[in-house]
């Protein structure tokens, strides 16, 4: 009886460090969780300072984020890039026409044809104007405009993919970018009266290439080649120096604050405020579906099925597959839009257009550069799962095509000393020796 209480007691004396155990690995697990999802986190953190304090980090605001984030925050993200990427890597991508030609294409016809689909589905289903023309209008400047310059790079590189291809990509695509656009959004605009505001106004576009350019040079350009350069002259130093500290996660602390100047640029004008519920409802989740779709057109464009890859009428060398890396950074770069490009654009563009009209179209501009980083940030642990399993399968048939060759030589050494053995055998019978002596 005694035996039976001790037992008890030594049970009870050992359950509270067991449950204080099982807390601790709970605690440690929702720890883990957060900080695997910091990035998400930061954007909230960020849409809540950008509502409550929108003067701070505003175009023109406290800390001057025209300059301090858009040319300081950039800057850091290219050197960081210029830092981890090798010169033959970025001259391999130079050369890469079948890549330009995937996402140059696809960023600057594929998806203003598919907006402007949805714009004249809109004008069809809503004849009374629920959601406002500004946004229409908004939407197929947005569709127009090119891929964003940071966040694609640093996406790409969480993702395991190409980030040299995603850092070629998006240097071509901003440099085409300031001369395609406005004719590009102009001759798209539905020729209806309603749009005439958008149609007829033309602003001075020469100050805006100067100011696109000049970010261009000095946020993306200068410290790309300077992280060469450095990179160049003491590439084992540089290579130990960014992986101890782990430099490359500078580019997405980074990107939180362009979102944070996005979000402030947004709400400081009022234009989302003064929106009605439909159209800022038709706004956010268009969005989301947008970027999602697109970025899957992608993905098949770059990894087409395997029937189509038959060796009929040049349909292997049309649908070829890219590289998975390659593939990562095109789903990264075919379906973003850039805010440093876009916005001093189409205020440019639009410059006799109402302050209150130009806030207005500027939302989709906006909010689709925000979500998309939002979305992305999903996407970049699909896309890694999805590399992760294919480096696994490749190295499982690699070890196993070893592993047969391995068999096969071992066969074929057992069955050698059998093969000897039986000439062996066959000398000593009388018959054959008799036949070998004559």
């Amino acid at each position: 009886m005694n035996h039976g209480t001790a037992e008890n007691d030594s049970s009870e004396q050992r359950h509270p460090s067991t449950k204080a155990r099982s807390s601790k690995d709970i605690c440690k697990t929702i720890l883990n969780f957060l900080l695997h999802q910091w990035l998400l986190i930061g954007i909230g953190v960020a849409c809540v300072l950008a509502y409550y304090f929108p003067n701070v980090a505003k175009s023109g605001g406290v800390i001057r984020s025209e300059y301090s984030i858009l040319y300081g925050a950039m800057a850091i993200i290219f050197l960081t890039s210029g830092l981890s990427i090798s010169h033959q890597k970025l001259f391999t991508h130079l050369l890469n026409w079948r890549l330009h030609f995937l996402v140059q294409v696809f960023s600057f016809i594929f998806v203003p044809a598919v907006v402007l689909a949805v714009v004249h589905i809109v004008l069809a289903g809503d004849p009374h104007g629920h959601i406002d023309r500004a946004l229409l209008a908004g939407y197929i400047f947005t569709a127009c405009i090119p891929t964003t310059i940071a966040s694609n790079v640093v996406m790409t590189r969480s993702a395991g993919g190409d980030d040299a291809a995603a850092l070629v990509e998006v240097v071509i695509a901003n440099f085409l970018g300031p001369f395609i656009t406005a004719g590009w959004t102009v001759t798209l605009l539905p020729k209806t009266a309603e749009f005439d505001p958008w149609r007829q106004a033309s602003g001075d576009l020469s100050e805006m290439y100067k100011e696109v350019f000049k970010q261009l040079g000095l946020g993306a350009l200068l410290p790309l080649v300077t992280g060469q350069l450095v990179r160049w002259v003491w590439p084992e130093q540089t290579e130990r120096v960014m992986q101890k500290y782990r430099i490359a996660k500078l580019g997405s602390a980074c990107m939180l604050l362009m979102v944070w100047m996005s979000f402030s640029s947004c709400f400081a004008t009022g234009a989302l405020q003064t929106l009605s519920v439909q159209s800022i409802l038709f706004v956010v989740f268009f969005n989301i579906g947008l970027y999602i779709t697109l970025t899957a057109v992608c993905f098949v464009l770059s990894r087409p099925p395997e029937i189509l890859s038959v060796n009929r009428f040049g349909m292997r060398r049309i649908f070829k597959r890219i590289s998975p890396e390659e593939t990562i950074a095109v789903c990264f770069c075919g379906p973003a839009k850039s805010t440093g490009i876009g916005i001093p654009l189409l205020y440019a563009m639009w410059a006799p257009v109402g302050l209150y009209t130009k806030a207005r179209t500027s939302v989709p501009v906006l909010l689709y550069t925000t979500e998309q980083i939002c979305v992305a940030h999903f996407f970049v642990y699909a896309l890694k799962r999805w590399h992760k399993k294919l480096n696994e399968k490749r190295d499982a048939e690699a070890s196993g095509d070893h592993v047969s060759s391995s068999e096969m030589a071992a066969l074929s050494l057992a069955e050698e000393p059998s093969d000897q053995e039986g000439v062996i055998a066959n000398a000593h019978e009388p018959g054959r020796c008799k036949t070998v002596h004559d």
